[in-house]
């Protein structure tokens, strides 16, 4: 199933992140993940249903309960994220976001070079794959 990706609430993200970690669980699975404060049992169900139909989950029944698993992979999400923050933010310019987190992180010539060096890698990957 192909499913065109939209940007998710921070709620639905939250969840999201979880369901990645955990690869499928039932709702009081991922209410035990969160940290600190924990969203109610009833929130958290309301937002896999809601997940569900924008298509990042699939649903299964396992007895009385419903078992969660991401449809959406975290890689696929994070591509997504990118190439809008990249078109939004940047007018496309990888140059020009890059530069940006380099300026905001002050960042030195080693670390660049060594950034650079990463992304030659990642590069040299997807060609030998």
């Amino acid at each position: 199933m192909t499913v065109k990706i939209k940007s998710l609430t921070k709620a639905e993200e939250q969840i999201m992140q979880i369901l990645w970690d955990l690869k499928e669980g039932v709702v009081k699975d991922i209410v035990d993940k969160f940290e600190d404060t924990k969203p109610a049992y009833t929130t958290v169900a309301t937002v896999l249903t809601v997940l569900e139909k924008k298509g990042f989950v699939n649903c299964k029944k396992v007895g009385n309960v419903k078992l969660f698993s991401p449809e959406v992979s975290k890689k696929e999400y994070t591509g997504f994220q990118f190439k809008s923050l990249l078109s939004d933010y940047f007018n496309g310019s990888f140059p020009k976001m890059a530069t940006f987190f380099a300026r905001e992180n002050n960042l030195g010539i080693e670390e660049l070079e060594e950034m650079l060096k990463i992304t030659e890698n990642e590069l040299n990957k997807d060609v030998n794959n």
